[in-house]
């Protein structure tokens, strides 16, 4: 495959990111696509704290740091002022956390996608609120340990895709840093569109995922081959266009994953089981999808 990632970085090291952390990478990568003309929106959320202290910060852009839920308003705002001054021609992109997304901001995220408000908005989800002390979000997986579900989260994970969809903003999509010509191909896609365009990262966590920070790659590949999150497209809602793995792929156990991950260590095997039920489930649920949409 041909190497199509830019050379240029609008990200600077030394930045405060955990060693293997998957939102830094999915930063770096979302820069390289979007280049120079872009205004970042960051809300409360890990990114918060990499970015660096006052007057320091690790991105080579204009950006405004905001309240927890504000990411769908403020974004919005910062739109409607470029427009009004002529710079129809910088991108925004909200960037927020799974916390900030799933949960606290989604009530302006909806509102912004309910009015198709033309920015790029990046959810990325490690699956609970990990700059707070891993704390579960909606985004956290049934079964995980965080430390507030030490017996395990009994609730699934929310369909957040399956929501934007519902709300028939021109693009939607799944992205995996482990897979990073898709990852900026989508961004580059999502830049050339006008109106609501959403980005659902899985992001790795080693210190919340219990895992060492050497894995995250091999585990975001795990969780896209295992099916547990696969990398598709939705365009205005309905069309759905599957990236990897290939429909006619055999998704692979979800064992090795679930048991590289200390969040999931105190489960049997039952419990395993069942969560395995569900991928499978989901998995030949959207292959339905594609099949009939």
């Amino acid at each position: 495959m041909r190497n199509e990632i830019p050379l240029e970085e609008n990200l600077n090291s030394g930045h405060l990111a955990c060693p293997g952390c998957g939102g830094s990478l999915s930063m770096r990568l979302a820069l390289k696509a979007l280049g120079k003309k872009t205004y970042l929106v960051l809300t409360a959320c890990c990114w918060s704290i990499i970015d660096g202290p006052f007057p320091y910060s690790a991105v080579k852009l204009p950006l405004m740091h905001t309240a927890f839920e504000t990411a769908g308003s403020a974004s919005s705002g910062v739109r409607a002022a470029l427009d009004i001054l002529g710079k129809k021609d910088i991108t925004v992109m909200a960037w927020a956390g799974d916390g900030g997304t799933f949960d606290i901001g989604i009530q302006a995220l909806s509102g912004a996608a309910e009015r198709n408000e033309d920015f790029i908005y990046s959810c990325y989800d490690n699956e609970a609120y990990m700059n707070t002390g891993i704390q579960r979000s909606s985004g956290t997986p049934w079964g995980a340990w965080t430390t507030t579900t030490p017996e395990s989260k009994g609730e699934q994970k929310k369909k957040m895709m399956e929501i934007m969809a519902a709300h028939r903003i021109p693009y939607a999509a799944t992205l995996s840093p482990a897979y990073p010509e898709d990852f900026i191909r989508k961004y580059k896609k999502a830049k050339s569109i006008k109106g609501t365009k959403f980005m659902h990262i899985l992001s790795p966590c080693p210190p919340g995922w219990k895992t060492s920070s050497e894995q995250s790659m091999k585990l975001s590949r795990m969780a896209v081959e295992s099916g547990v999150f696969p990398l598709y497209e939705v365009e205005n809602g309905t069309k759905y266009t599957l990236n990897y793995p290939s429909a006619d792929f055999k998704i692979k156990p979800i064992n090795e994953y679930v048991s590289m991950q200390g969040r999931f260590r105190h489960l049997n095997k039952e419990q395993i089981k069942f969560m395995q039920e569900n991928v499978t489930s989901e998995w030949q649920r959207l292959l339905r999808k594609l099949k009939y949409a």
